[in-house]
């Protein structure tokens, strides 16, 4: 079984279509898909009637790493992925995750690319294939064997931002084998679109880097918000 967790706020439009493709790409194949919402998600959440593969349900606590935990408790896979809203898989994907863990690996992630065609976002999306500062972002959609994810504790829910850094740099500590599949996800784009390319890209250059000074990640968050528009 694999468990896709997908931590949601305000995401209503893009569960209308990232869910039924999920459950497209899914048959043949042991999944559950977990929609974890936010404590202040204003959605009136309908896709749990979908089909009773989809568990749907509301956060009480506040924060992404809260509600990728929450989601995790829930899970009955042996796998468990954790991917956004506002990304579109590989048709492969159930078949490259399952590959990648009976290859030896406990972990992975994905390449990606843009929904929006732009020669500094192909440039962006280029590094995704590779190991390098950027790599375990959440839109390279970790998946994890969920004994491996178990032992090292889960995400960090102090961690307000950057959740999904901080885990990679435990699992990368303890040496957990992983592998980058070069099966591209598709991103959006909208981040990019709500602010500048250069904008975008400063702020993510530092925070990566002033996060790895081991900077607090309430302030990180709050330096986030002042640099970032992000969508509603």
């Amino acid at each position: 079984m694999i468990s896709v967790i997908i931590p949601a706020h305000n995401e209503g439009e893009n569960l209308k279509n990232l869910l039924p493709y999920l459950l497209k790409i899914g048959q043949g194949h042991p999944i559950e898909i977990i929609v974890a919402r936010s404590r202040e998600c204003r959605d009136n959440p309908q896709e749990e009637k979908m089909d009773p593969g989809i568990i749907c349900f509301q956060c009480r606590e506040k924060g992404r790493a809260v509600q990728m935990n929450a989601g995790a408790l829930k899970a009955t896979g042996h796998t468990l992925v954790f991917l956004h809203a506002d990304v579109l898989p590989p048709e492969s994907f159930f078949k490259d995750i399952r590959e990648t863990l009976d290859g030896g690996f406990d972990a992975g992630f994905f390449s990606y690319r843009f929904d929006k065609q732009n020669l500094f976002l192909k440039m962006n999306a280029s590094f995704t294939g590779r190991d390098g500062i950027f790599t375990g972002g959440g839109d390279q959609c970790l998946f994890i064997r969920k004994t491996i994810f178990d032992a090292l504790g889960g995400f960090d829910e102090s961690q307000v931002i950057m959740e999904d850094f901080e885990f990679f740099k435990r699992l990368k500590d303890e040496k957990i084998p992983y592998k980058i599949v070069q099966k591209d996800l598709i991103v959006s784009a909208r981040k990019y679109r709500r602010n500048s390319y250069l904008r975008v890209n400063l702020s993510n250059l530092l925070l990566v880097f002033l996060f790895k000074l081991g900077y607090p990640a309430v302030k990180l968050k709050t330096l986030h918000n002042r640099l970032i528009r992000m969508p509603d």
